[in-house]
């Protein structure tokens, strides 16, 4: 009797630990969450500081050594890049746990744990990004392909949190056709205000570079009237998905209406900045609002279906 009830006791003992360990899941999802939009804003920091090249070399900071060197001469670029390099080391640690908690979590289905692996795999991808940005002196096209990849983070980590809390059952529509129209056609819309504003901030003083005052050699003057008039056509769809919601379930009008105050904050921070030869706070404030506003309507996509 005793030979036989240690196993079980041992069995029911460790399942209490595992249970326990996967309590944290949603915990470590937010965290990965704020991490990956927290790194466009460190990202933005070195952008906007002109540290781009504040360490010489990749993947060590300066040859021979993983962190800044102190010396007279040293300023506060290689300390902002290399801090941007240490919150890509923690997201990395975020993403190993999370892929435990999420793949290990056998009571769910396959295509849910699958996309455990996601961040971790980006952030990988990123520090190989980052480290050709460096040897290619801040390339301008890879450069944007650094800053694409996180905002595609974002939405990736919004939508992994997003099925962390559904079911696993076939999604169903919980709007009307014309409405998941709508959805779809914001998320196209964001990419085109996300994509040109990485065009236009490529195009200005903020390139990045203290050498050169631009790394995309564009009118920066007509990306801006190009981007702002992308951002009007999302407010315009976002404003008429409103109306159409007004009936909707509560998660949807709840997302939406959140998503309008985003977009209206996002507006004006890009309209005081424009006006006030933007200042290096609010371009940071507005890189920052991008990926909320990438975030956002990531939610308003998921909330027009559900998973039993």
């Amino acid at each position: 009797m005793t030979a036989t009830a240690a196993p079980a006791s041992w069995s029911t003992a460790l399942a209490g630990r595992v249970d326990r360990f996967r309590s944290w899941t949603r915990a470590v999802l937010v965290a990965n969450l704020i991490g990956q939009i927290g790194i466009i804003g460190t990202g933005g920091a070195v952008r906007l500081t002109d540290s781009g090249l504040g360490c010489s070399t990749w993947p060590q900071c300066e040859p021979g050594s993983f962190t800044p060197q102190f010396h007279a001469a040293t300023t506060l670029h290689p300390y902002i890049e290399f801090g941007n390099r240490t919150l890509t080391g923690v997201l990395g640690l975020i993403g190993v746990l999370l892929a435990v908690l999420v793949w290990t979590d056998l009571q769910r289905s396959l295509s849910y744990r699958v996309l455990g692996f996601v961040p971790i795999v980006a952030v990988l991808a990123q520090a190989v990004i980052g480290g050709v940005v460096v040897l290619l002196d801040l390339h301008p096209g890879w450069v944007s392909l650094h800053f694409g990849v996180s905002a595609a983070l974002v939405a990736a980590s919004l939508y992994i949190l997003h099925r962390h809390d559904e079911g696993d059952g076939a999604p169903v529509r919980v709007v009307g056709p014309r409405t998941r129209t709508l959805a779809w056609l914001l998320a196209g819309l964001t990419a085109v205000v996300v994509v040109l504003g990485v065009l236009t901030t490529g195009a200005g003083p903020h390139s990045g570079d203290s050498e050169v005052g631009y790394r995309f050699a564009v009118d920066p003057a007509l990306l801006t009237k190009w981007h702002a008039a992308a951002v009007w056509a999302f407010l315009a769809a976002l404003v008429t998905f409103l109306v159409t919601t007004r009936r909707a379930p509560a998660p949807v009008r709840r997302a939406t209406l959140l998503l309008l105050v985003i977009t209206l904050a996002q507006g004006l921070i890009g309209y005081v900045q424009y006006f006030t030869d933007l200042p290096e706070l609010l371009v940071g404030l507005h890189m920052v609002g991008a990926a909320a506003l990438i975030a956002g309507t990531t939610r308003v996509w998921l909330t027009t279906r559900e998973r039993a």
